[in-house]
């Protein structure tokens, strides 16, 4: 298979974040915005927030039951306080409480309006909330804080970033036919279990293919070839399992499940086999990015621990939630969106030599909007957190509302993705949606990424830092859908970090 190669606007993250923020500062001088989240002049009806936390430890037990086990689950719990409050700016506790998190108290932000001020690290500090109101134990991550609890302000921040943006560039040309190799075999793989049984998980195939493709394409070593052999997914999910499990619903008897789950911390010794098996296979696979690292000014171990995080936690748990998310979006869109799908997929590539290459994914619009619009009504990451570092307005569509310095803000993005102040049909999945001018004036509002879609990563910021490699191969992954199949059906169920596909035909390409 020919070489193709992909850029990212990496190269120069301080310049990038220098005329982002001079950009920025412009904009805001000329033309403000109406969702401008904090302003020093007050536009809208000052409102204190309502809501309330309820008695100390029964109001966050309260709370805590309804999100997990209420009749509308945990869209329904927020909605809930939307409409008895008449406010998309509440007050209320956020799991688990007790006896996990020593504070469960935030204000939430429900709408594309307010929802923004997360990403203003002026204005909040992210110091270990990247799970919320309680942080994982570091004898989870070798001993150390990973650069997703570390706040910008932080002297490591930047290094630990720039580790990052290494690790996702410096084999930049080896993204796009690794990813067609191993995904091409996913396909093979599931076209037998179709022959066989007539359906196949698609869950099962991508998470082997997900943890291969990084570790081929980032460190340039198959992890079926080393002792970690095709164990890796079950143990990363273990290990997932003992930092988040205090926000997972897996479905287990109520008494059983918050009992054992939400109110304390599973120990981190159960898992540190696991976990030094890990660490062992990336100490060794990725010794040129740590030597990077030490480059950077970052001790060895702690790249090792970083790399491991950012490949296993972040990298490779998004594409076990976004991918089934993406083919169950387009699953439901039925043959006509196939066949658009198909047909523009197709031309660009004949049109660039019979390669996918960058050119030819850019001449995909359609696939890109797709993409866009799958981030948009279900994000993987659903929450995002931050601490006032002063006295601030924070407004909504309607209202602006005071929040006191050290009160702690947190967004719930699916509420803001699909405010219909913003998105017409917010509960659809409209695959062209992002098309054309008007859909490129949305791309502002699709926040997935810790940031908008329209900025891009810096070292000053929390914006992720695989943003435009994530929606990379995603691209991709549509993509290499529709060369190969005309349409295909789905069966759709749910799982504790999303989406359950089964697909029950794939449909080869006819044209």
């Amino acid at each position: 298979m020919a070489t193709a190669t992909y850029q990212l606007s990496f190269s120069s993250p301080i310049a990038r974040g220098r005329r982002q923020r001079q950009t920025r500062a412009s904009a805001s001088a000329s033309a403000p915005d109406r969702h401008d989240v904090v302003s020093p002049k007050l536009r809208l009806p000052l409102r204190k927030v309502p809501g309330d936390h309820g008695p100390p430890l029964v109001g966050a037990l309260k709370d805590r039951l309804e999100y997990f086990y209420g009749p509308g689950g945990r869209d329904g719990f927020f909605a809930s306080r939307v409409r008895a409050h008449r406010s998309t700016v509440v007050r209320l506790n956020m799991p688990p409480g007790p006896f996990v998190a020593k504070d469960p108290r935030v204000v939430a932000l429900l709408d594309a309006a307010s929802f923004p001020v997360l990403f203003d690290t002026s204005l909040v500090d992210k110091t270990d909330l990247f799970t919320g109101t309680f942080m994982p134990s570091t004898d989870l991550t070798g001993g150390y804080r990973v650069l997703s609890y570390v706040d910008p302000a932080e002297p490591n921040h930047a290094p630990l970033k720039s580790l990052l943006f290494h690790l996702l560039t410096h084999r930049r040309q080896h993204v796009i036919p690794t990813f067609r190799e191993v995904y091409g075999d996913l396909f093979g793989l599931m076209e037998n279990d179709l022959a066989r049984s007539g359906k196949s998980d698609f869950g099962n195939h991508n998470d082997a293919a997900a943890f291969g493709f990084l570790c081929q394409a980032l460190l340039g070593r198959d992890p079926a070839d080393s002792p970690l052999r095709d164990e890796a997914p079950k143990l990363i999910m273990k290990w997932v399992l003992f930092q988040i499990s205090p926000l997972l619903n897996l479905g287990l008897p109520t008494l059983v499940e918050d009992g054992l789950l939400h109110t304390f911390r599973l120990p981190p010794a159960l898992v540190k086999k696991d976990y030094g098996r890990l660490a062992d296979f990336f100490r060794d696979a990725g010794k040129t990015v740590i030597d990077e690292g030490e480059r950077l000014g970052i001790a060895r171990e702690e790249s090792v621990h970083n790399i491991l995080f950012a490949m296993c936690f972040n990298s490779f748990g998004g594409m076990k939630i976004l991918f089934p998310s993406m083919v169950k979006w387009l699953g439901r869109a039925g043959g006509r969106t196939h066949g658009r799908l198909a047909t523009e997929v197709r031309a660009a590539v004949r049109a660039n030599g019979g390669e996918v290459t960058m050119q030819a994914l850019a001449e995909m619009p359609l696939v890109k909007s797709a993409v866009y619009e799958a981030l948009r009504i279900e994000p993987p990451v659903a929450m995002q957190y931050g601490r006032a570092k002063r006295d601030m307005v924070v407004e909504s569509h309607d209202y602006g509302y005071e929040v006191r310095e050290g009160e702690l803000l947190f967004g719930y993005q699916p509420m803001a993705t699909k405010d219909p102040r913003v998105f017409a049909r917010p509960e659809e999945y409209v695959p062209d949606r992002f098309l054309g001018e008007d859909g490129a004036r949305l791309l502002r509002h699709v926040v997935w990424s810790n940031g908008p879609e329209t900025a891009s990563p810096t070292l000053q910021d929390k914006q992720c830092a695989g943003k435009d490699f994530v929606v990379l191969i995603a691209r991709l992954l549509v993509a290499e859908i529709f060369l190969r199949y005309d349409s295909f059906d789905v069966q759709v169920g749910s799982g504790p970090l999303g989406s359950s596909v089964t697909v029950t035909s794939l449909k080869k390409a006819t044209f």
